[in-house]
């Protein structure tokens, strides 16, 4: 999986957002907001990590179980596939 290239993530004082850039300034109305988490599992996927590689990837960074790792990065990419913003 990967993030299309015409969204950036940016730090807004203590807040993260997500914008889009170039052609995609047209398509998409707004902004993104998320939390370090959300940002964390968001750089990742723009380097094109896949499911099992976010999990391992939480689970390292974070104190959280496998499973609850598991059901957040689950709901964390339905939200960025119905905000259209993977490839």
């Amino acid at each position: 999986m990967k993030i299309k290239d015409d969204f950036i993530l940016r730090k807004v004082a203590d807040s993260y957002v997500v914008v889009p850039v170039n052609k995609m300034t047209l398509d998409f109305n707004g902004i993104i907001n998320l939390n370090e988490t959300g940002a964390f599992l968001f750089e990742r996927l723009q380097k094109g990590a896949e499911r099992e590689e976010l999990i391992s990837a939480l689970l390292e960074e974070y104190d959280v179980t496998p499973e609850r790792a598991a059901a957040d990065i689950d709901i964390f990419l339905q939200k960025v596939r119905d905000a259209d913003v993977l490839e």
